[in-house]
């Protein structure tokens, strides 16, 4: 997991992903992500193309594969927060300790 700075204002998640580092951070490691980081380096679903009535069906399981392990990530983190423990940490500034 790779966690960067939060930037001023508002920002997309791929230009806020190229500007906080995160994205040299996670070179060499496969990550996954969401159809918000179209055309990153990121594992992005796959989407039908224009034009297109259905995905095939070596893409629609890999499509399943890839919402079960961002299920996962999701479900840890909203335990962390049921946890308090990310709202501890940014309400601490300095951290958890």
């Amino acid at each position: 997991m790779a966690i960067g700075l939060p930037l001023p204002g508002n920002r997309n998640d791929c230009r806020a992903f190229t500007e906080s580092g995160i994205d040299r951070a996670c070179r060499r490691a496969p990550t996954l992500a969401d159809g918000g980081y179209q055309g990153t380096s990121q594992l992005n679903p796959h989407r039908k193309r224009r034009g297109q009535a259905h995905l095939s069906p070596q893409q629609e399981a890999e499509n399943a594969v890839h919402r079960q392990a961002r299920a996962r990530v999701k479900h840890t983190l909203s335990r962390l927060k049921n946890w308090k423990i990310l709202r501890d940490c940014r309400l601490n500034g300095n951290g958890v300790y």
